[in-house]
């Protein structure tokens, strides 16, 4: 019964209302109320500052600071095996596993399509048809900057503009098509596995979606889906965005989810890792199976 309420507050709430609000006060600096919020916040989820750069709660002068705090050097090392992928983010694993033609599972009794997830981009579609995805859920406790997983070329990005449900595990038990028809950003990616997509989903409360490339994304909240395409990776061409594995990405302002698409036969993802498996930015991910020439990737 609690559970049916919460579901019904999330389709009633005016979650973009809540949303902007919650990014205004975020980015706000409110001496002692800004510090009131921080350490409470801190205490209630019991967030471990220990593996921050910064670990003194005083100095964050916004929330948002405090939110998208870099860690410590060395708290999060980056496997070095080159042929394992690292882990995108801490989080938890809430599904990963195959894709069944172009069917991703959401939860029990729930799957939504590549298609939806990919904003209707037929050639992407074809390109993952099959393939693995993994889905890494952030909580509010979480470190909320996103890392490669392996190296990789930025090909293109895409914003789509959708609702703000909470992305917990709650909803996506009981919301349709949930991860299908949030605000996202969609990165694809020339990396030696062949195409990877990493998508930032946004939710309610998250105030903004970033990447290190295009800075905010997202507000402003346009209403219409964008699209930004980058160099081919030719040798010495003005503009290449290329990520080493475990560089930074992106980041939220308050948490959401990463999913990660990979294309049939690319890679194999680590034994360990289950849904529910904890996860820490770049332990092992996925074992590279086939490693794709640069010369020969498709085009996107």
């Amino acid at each position: 019964m609690l559970d049916s309420i919460k579901i019904q507050l999330h389709y009633w709430l005016p979650k973009m209302a809540l949303t902007r609000l919650a990014g205004w006060c975020a980015s706000k600096q409110a001496g002692w109320l800004t510090q009131l919020v921080v350490k409470t916040f801190t205490r209630y989820y019991r967030v471990d500052m220990q593996t921050a750069q910064n670990p003194d709660l005083a100095s964050y002068v916004t929330f948002n600071d405090f939110f998208v705090r870099p860690l410590r050097e060395g708290a999060r090392p980056i496997i070095g095996d080159n042929n394992c992928l690292a882990l995108p983010a801490d989080g938890t694993i809430s599904q990963l596993g195959p894709i069944r033609d172009d069917l991703i599972f959401q939860a029990k009794g729930h799957h939504y399509s590549l298609e939806a997830l990919l904003a209707g981009n037929s050639m992407l579609v074809e390109i993952f048809r099959n393939g693995l995805f993994a889905n890494t859920y952030l909580a509010p406790r979480d470190y909320h900057r996103v890392h490669m997983p392996c190296a990789g070329v930025l090909r293109e990005m895409i914003y789509v503009p959708g609702d703000l449900f909470s992305v917990n595990p709650l909803t996506a038990a009981h919301v349709p098509n949930l991860f299908a028809r949030q605000e996202r950003v969609i990165c694809v990616f020339d990396t030696a596995i062949g195409p990877m997509v990493q998508i930032l989903v946004g939710a309610i409360i998250v105030g903004s979606i970033e990447t290190v490339w295009a800075g905010t994304v997202t507000p402003p909240r346009v209403g219409i889906i964008k699209r930004w395409v980058y160099p081919y990776p030719t040798k010495g061409e003005e503009g290449l965005i290329a990520l080493e594995k475990g560089a930074e990405m992106g980041r939220f302002k308050l948490g959401s989810t990463v999913i990660n698409l990979f294309t049939p036969g690319s890679v194999q993802f680590a034994p360990q890792l289950n849904n529910g498996s904890v996860t820490r930015m770049g332990e092992a991910f996925a074992e590279n199976l086939a490693a794709v020439p640069a010369a020969k990737l498709p085009q996107i």
